[in-house]
């Protein structure tokens, strides 16, 4: 099964690389997409898997402030990171991790390579080593990509997560290079 061209490699990478229009106003770096993400990703070969956005799930687009692009951004990540714990929306991440964990299961069943998770350092949701919390950013992950950690641990199926920054294009590209490199 599954022997005709894919690359039976696969990666996870976080929405607002794919489209910066879902992120925070006065956030994004891109007009569309992260180009240098996107061009190595395509020159990888590799399966791309558009994570769901949390906060414009659990938010909406305006993150619950329609002034939030005139507030500091730590103070703003901060706000939002606060507005995620609510029970509501973590209610609704729940629900968006549920079928990330389905996939991960399907595509390792079927002996796919999955390289791991792209997220975005800083963010509130989507950081991975490190994430806005009392206007800092600070270690630790976002509260999506630890929600995804742990139902991913939960399940047996832990993957290699790395965190960028879109505003740090060569030092992302190096991140994102080792973690498509091949493993033994």
């Amino acid at each position: 099964m599954f022997t005709d061209a894919r690359s039976k490699k696969i990666v996870f990478v976080a929405h607002c690389l794919l489209n910066q229009n879902s992120i925070s106003d006065g956030t994004a770096t891109w007009p569309g997409s992260a180009k240098h993400v996107v061009a190595l990703l395509l020159e990888s070969e590799v399966g791309i898997v558009q994570l769901p956005c949390p906060e414009l799930n659990c938010l909406g687009l305006d993150r619950g402030n329609p002034d939030g692009s005139k507030s500091p951004l730590l103070q703003e990540n901060s706000r939002i990171r606060a507005a995620m714990n609510q029970e509501a929306a973590r209610a609704k991440l729940t629900a968006l991790v549920a079928p990330l964990v389905f996939q991960v299961s399907e595509y390792r069943n079927f002996g796919f390579q999955i390289k791991g998770i792209i997220g975005i350092n800083r963010s509130p949701s989507c950081g991975v080593e490190t994430t806005s919390r009392n206007n800092r950013e600070v270690e630790g992950r976002g509260v999506f990509m630890e929600a995804l950690r742990r139902a991913l641990e939960e399940n047996g199926l832990p993957l290699n997560m790395v965190g960028i920054k879109d505003s740090e294009p060569e030092r992302s590209l190096l991140t994102i290079r080792g973690l498509l490199a091949p493993r033994d």
